[in-house]
């Protein structure tokens, strides 16, 4: 669980980057949350895009890719996801406390 001053830090460092992953039609689906819990490993901090042809909710997209990653959401500010979870292998970021 994320404090404020950590999710005020990750936003900061997400506001240069670029989405990495596309939600459309099909939703949060084994696929997506698979690439999404791979990406996190990898990068700890990832931003998603949730296309405009996607039928569900962005708060329910970003609980579900959440729960499914054991991953913190960051922020939802409007079709973008940004999420965070440190890396089991080799963590780069460090949160202030």
């Amino acid at each position: 669980m994320l404090n404020s001053k950590q999710r005020a830090y990750l936003r900061g460092l997400s506001n240069k980057m670029d989405p990495i992953f596309q939600i459309g039609k099909g939703g949060a689906s084994p696929e997506i949350i698979q690439a999404i819990d791979e990406a996190l490993e990898n990068r700890e901090l990832i931003k998603c895009n949730v296309l405009n042809n996607c039928m569900e909710d962005i708060k329910y997209i970003a609980s579900a890719i959440s729960e499914r990653t054991k991953s913190d959401i960051v922020q939802i500010i409007g079709k973008k996801i940004v999420i965070y979870r440190k890396s089991k292998e080799k963590p780069t970021i460090q949160l202030p406390k």
